[in-house]
C-alpha cells in the first residue's frame, strides 16, 4: 500500500480543482442580507443576523438552497427542492406529512463537499428550495392533482426535481406530472421492502398503490419498472400476483445477496432503460433495515445497511435521471435524526454521483482517467 494509491490522497489533490467562486457568493450575499456582526466578533464573515448557508441555528431550506418566492421565475436552475407533506395515504402508522420538514432541516448538517466523490454541489449546482406543495389532506384525489400539477410545472421549466415526501402514494402523482413531458417511455427504479402495486386499498388509492396507478400511464409501461429490496411479512399477496400478470421486475434482498451489487445495479439499468427515454427513481427510506432508520410507517427487518443502500444507488443512477422522490420518513418514529438524516444523504449521494457522471450541473476540468 503507497499514499498516493489511496482514495484519500486522490480526494486531497481533487479538492484543490474545485473553484469556491459560489461558496464566496453565499458569504457575501449572507453578511449584505444579515448586516455586520458585532465588533467582538473577530470572524467578519459572521453576519449579525444567521442568513448562512449551513447555519447553527437550522435554517428554512433544503442544505440551505435559497427559497424561490415567485415560482414564476423557476427556469434555468439545475434542481428544485419540492416538499409534499401527506401522510392520508398511510395505511398505519401516520407521520410522514412531517417527513420533508425533519429532511429539510437535517440536511444542514452537510456542508455539500464528499471527499470520496471529489463533488462539491454547492458549487456545481444551482439549486432552489421551492417550498411545499399545497395539499389537501382530506381528499387524497385533490391532493394527487395538486402534486401532479406542481411536478409538470418543474419539468416544464426543464428543472430536476427532488420530491421530498410523504407517503408513498405520491409516486402515482408524481409519475403523472412527469409523463407529458417525455416522448417515449419512462423507466421506473424503485428502492422499497414492499412492492406497493395494490390496485386499492381501503377502497382508496394510498401508499400501497402507486405502481399500479402509475404503469397505467401510457408511457410508464410496467415492464420497465424494476423495484429493489422487497420482502419480508408485510406482503398482500395480490401484489405479486398484480406484478405476475404486469411482467414487473422485483428483486429481492436475497437476490442481492446472492447476486452481488454489480450485477443487481446493471440487471436493474437494463431493466429501467430499455426502450425508455428516461429513468425515474423512487426511494422509500423503509427499504433500509429499521435498525438505521426507525422512522417510518411500516418497518420490515431485513432490509439494506446504509453502505449497501448508498453504493448500489451510486451504481443505479450513474446513466442520469429525469428526477427522484424520498418518501415515507415519518419523524414521530424517528430516534435522533436518523432517519431523516439517511434521506438527506441518499439525496445528495444521487445528485454527487449525477454531478461526476456529467448528468448534470457542472464540475470542474480533469483528468478523466483519474476521475471515477
Amino acid at each position: 500500500m503507497r499514499r498516493e494509491d489511496l482514495r484519500g490522497t486522490w480526494a486531497m489533490e481533487r479538492e484543490a480543482e474545485w473553484p469556491s467562486t459560489r461558496w464566496e457568493e453565499l458569504v457575501q450575499q449572507a453578511l449584505e442580507y444579515g448586516l455586520e456582526s458585532a465588533d467582538s466578533i473577530r470572524d467578519r464573515s459572521i453576519s449579525l443576523f444567521d442568513r448562512e448557508l449551513n447555519s447553527f441555528s437550522g435554517g428554512g431550506q433544503f442544505m440551505g438552497a435559497l427559497f424561490l418566492e415567485d415560482m414564476r421565475t423557476l427556469g434555468g436552475q439545475d434542481v428544485a427542492i419540492v416538499r409534499v407533506p401527506l401522510d392520508c395515504g398511510t395505511t398505519y402508522r401516520s407521520g410522514t406529512r412531517w417527513g420533508p420538514q425533519a429532511i429539510r432541516r437535517i440536511s444542514l448538517l452537510g456542508t455539500g463537499y464528499n471527499p470520496s466523490l471529489g463533488v462539491d454541489l454547492v458549487e456545481s449546482l444551482n439549486m432552489v428550495d421551492v417550498g411545499d406543495v399545497n395539499v389537501i389532506p382530506a381528499n387524497i384525489e385533490k391532493s394527487f392533482d395538486q402534486i401532479a400539477k406542481a411536478v409538470s410545472f418543474i419539468h416544464e421549466q426543464a428543472v430536476f426535481p427532488i420530491i421530498l415526501g410523504g407517503d408513498h402514494s405520491i409516486g402515482y402523482p408524481d409519475i403523472r406530472g412527469l409523463a407529458p413531458h417525455i416522448d417515449g417511455n419512462i423507466g421506473i427504479i424503485h428502492f422499497d421492502r414492499h412492492a406497493d402495486i395494490s390496485e386499492y386499498e381501503m377502497d382508496e388509492r394510498m401508499h400501497g398503490t402507486p405502481w399500479f396507478h402509475a404503469t397505467n400511464i401510457p408511457n410508464a409501461p410496467p415492464t420497465n419498472l424494476v423495484q429493489i429490496g422487497v420482502g419480508g411479512w408485510n406482503q398482500p399477496r395480490d401484489w405479486y400476483s398484480n406484478s405476475r400478470d404486469r411482467r414487473t421486475t422485483i428483486m429481492t434482498m436475497e437476490d442481492i445477496d446472492r447476486f452481488g451489487i454489480d450485477r443487481v445495479a446493471e440487471y436493474a439499468l437494463d431493466i429501467a432503460w430499455k426502450e425508455a427515454k428516461c429513468v425515474f427513481l423512487s426511494f422509500d427510506i423503509d427499504c433500509l433495515d429499521p435498525a438505521f432508520a426507525p422512522g417510518t410507517g411500516t418497518p420490515e427487518p431485513g432490509g439494506f445497511l446504509p453502505r449497501e443502500v448508498l453504493s448500489l444507488l451510486q451504481l443505479v443512477t450513474r446513466e442520469g435521471l429525469a428526477g427522484m422522490e424520498v418518501v415515507e420518513v415519518s419523524p414521530p418514529y424517528d430516534v435522533a435524526d436518523v432517519t431523516a438524516l439517511l434521506a438527506s444523504r441518499v439525496i445528495m449521494n444521487v445528485l454527487g454521483t449525477l454531478v461526476v457522471n456529467r448528468k448534470l450541473g457542472r464540475i470542474p476540468p480533469a483528468d478523466d482517467a483519474r476521475y471515477p
